[in-house]
């Protein structure tokens, strides 16, 4: 798109051009100086310097376009609505092609007052009725244009491949080629054995698994996070995680999304202790000038072994008609991190413990399992869903196909639904129409949001909840009013030129909310719908 740069650069022969003009016109101040009357003298469009030597490249600060959009784009059938920052917006508002300049559309702009949560007066220009396909931007009288944007058909199937790659990009241990990775291609990292942090001696063979910073690191619980969200986004839709996503495994007759999980399971198979059960932290690199590099293991901790309790006995259970046999090896492994825990349960949480035996429940039939899960929904009728543990146990509870106790099902299933009305609710009294803040500094609670949303829409399907969940795409693709993008190479304005840390596609288990998010709208067709 064409937009206005942020540096400026201004040469010393404008500059005193500006200084000369303003002397002439009265505006400008002459009191730190005085130049005398060049009297007797033929004029010249020569420059006499004063003995100066100013620096004339300067910082302008940054101008932030007043209309913000979906920098990606909206749907052809969809509700298409630009936001306008600021407390006297002009009245009328046009669409105009991105290649011609040209004219297509022109709208009145709806004032919608002033949001004390983000300190700032909004206003709609609604474009819904306008539905051909194209690449436009918005402009309107004394505040100027938006960035670009497309209408198609299906704005977000490309994205979602996107989202998803990220986990192949963050493979570790693995040479990606340049033809499935492109400029994320590398070679084999950290394949060599890593030492315990506490006994040097030791050493195992942990590699594989998703990076999780920059520095290479590997984590259970964050990448159990992500493995549990991304198969929740298969078991509720299938349809949109095919086998053609562009991975190596694509093709093969599997999902690629299990395919992908699996990559990440056989490296967390590598970091238990077969003996005991237990499971190993973490592994980190350490940049050693005499060494090179050295791999640690950090010790284990309960929260790892209890979370790898649980993803281990979830995939184990959907990867069953793919490959039986590698399934029950997770599931057994799944058993003898779960039993190690029972050991320590003052070191474990009621929810993690919960959340680990409505896995174990679903996958085995267990009648021990099912005890602790009783036991919890019982002494927990209104459960915390904005604990993750809580939610995935609950979620899972309500998807077993095993004997279950139906009141506490249908308790549960209220639970969701009130959960998911007060994210409804809340993210309607937005002027943005997300529930967010004045600082808009990280997006992590409406993932959270959006993840417990997109469950409660799928148990429903309501189209009021599946025009909340959009909103919330189109606020992280830019409309929101630092007009950023907080997706990797997306936008006319990317979170990189603000703050690196507000990206989402870099936090591994915030990248997989993100891709639950896509997935379910989807699914839902976006259909045009009133806000």
């Amino acid at each position: 798109m064409r937009k206005s740069g942020i540096f400026l650069n201004i040469t010393g022969r404008i500059l005193v051009l500006t200084l000369l003009l303003t002397s002439v016109t009265g505006c400008g101040s002459l009191q730190d100086f005085q130049v005398d009357q060049m009297s007797g003298r033929e004029e010249t469009d020569e420059f006499t310097s004063l003995g100066l030597s100013p620096e004339f490249d300067y910082e302008v600060p940054e101008s932030l376009p007043s209309i913000l959009v979906d920098q990606v784009g909206y749907a052809v059938g969809s509700k298409k609505v630009a936001m306008i920052s600021g407390e006297t917006p002009p009245e009328t508002f046009s669409v105009l092609d991105a290649a011609t300049d040209r004219e297509v559309y022109t709208g009145r702009i709806e004032s919608k007052g002033y949001d004390p949560s983000v300190n700032a007066f909004i206003s709609y220009a609604d474009f819904t009725d306008f539905h051909t396909v194209g690449t436009y931007y918005i402009q309107a009288a004394s505040i100027g244009r938006s960035y670009d944007f497309e209408i198609v058909e299906e704005p977000y199937k490309a994205l979602l491949t996107k989202v998803f790659k990220q986990y192949y990009f963050n493979r570790c241990g693995l040479t990606l080629s340049s033809e499935l990775a492109g400029d994320a291609a590398h070679n084999a990292c950290h394949s060599r054995e890593a030492q315990m942090k506490e006994e040097a001696m030791i050493k195992l063979d942990v590699s594989g698994g998703w990076h999780v910073d920059e520095i290479g690191s590997r984590d259970v619980a964050r990448g159990c996070q992500a493995a549990n969200t991304l198969l929740l986004a298969y078991e509720l839709y299938p349809d949109d995680l095919g086998d053609d996503m562009g991975i190596p495994e694509s093709g093969n007759g599997i999902p690629d999304v299990l395919d992908e999980v699996k990559y990440e399971i056989d490296w967390l198979l590598k970091m238990q202790d077969t003996k005991s059960g237990a499971v190993y932290a973490s592994v980190s690199s350490v940049d050693n000038k005499n060494a090179g590099y050295i791999l640690y293991i950090d010790g284990i901790t309960m929260e790892a072994t209890i979370h790898f309790a649980a993803t281990m006995a979830k995939f184990s259970y959907l990867y069953q008609n793919y490959d039986r046999e590698f399934a029950t090896l997770c599931l057994q492994a799944s058993d003898r991190a779960y039993r190690y825990a029972e050991n320590y349960l003052a070191d474990v949480s009621d929810k993690q413990y919960f959340f680990a035996a409505a896995e174990l429940y679903r996958a085995t039939g267990g009648y021990r399992y099912h005890g602790v899960v009783k036991s919890y929904l019982s002494q927990n009728p209104d459960p915390d869903l904005e604990d993750d543990y809580a939610f995935w146990g609950c979620v899972t509870y309500l998807s077993t196909k095993q004997k279950v106790d139906v009141d506490l099902c249908e308790a549960v299933t209220q639970n969701l639904m009130r959960k998911g009305e007060t994210i409804s609710y809340a993210s309607k009294d937005s002027k943005l129409l997300v529930n967010t803040d004045e600082k808009q500094g990280g997006n992590a609670g409406l993932l959270r949001d959006m993840a417990r949303l997109a469950v409660v829409d799928h148990i429903i399907t309501n189209h009021e909840y599946a025009t909340v969940l959009e909103n919330h795409i189109h606020y992280m693709l830019g409309r929101n009013l630092q007009s950023v993008s907080y997706l990797d190479g997306v936008g006319g304005r990317n979170y990189r030129d603000v703050d690196a840390s507000l990206g989402i596609m870099n936090q591994v288990d915030q990248n997989a909310e993100l891709l639950l998010l896509f997935a379910a709208i989807m699914d839902d067709e976006l259909v045009v719908g009133e806000e």
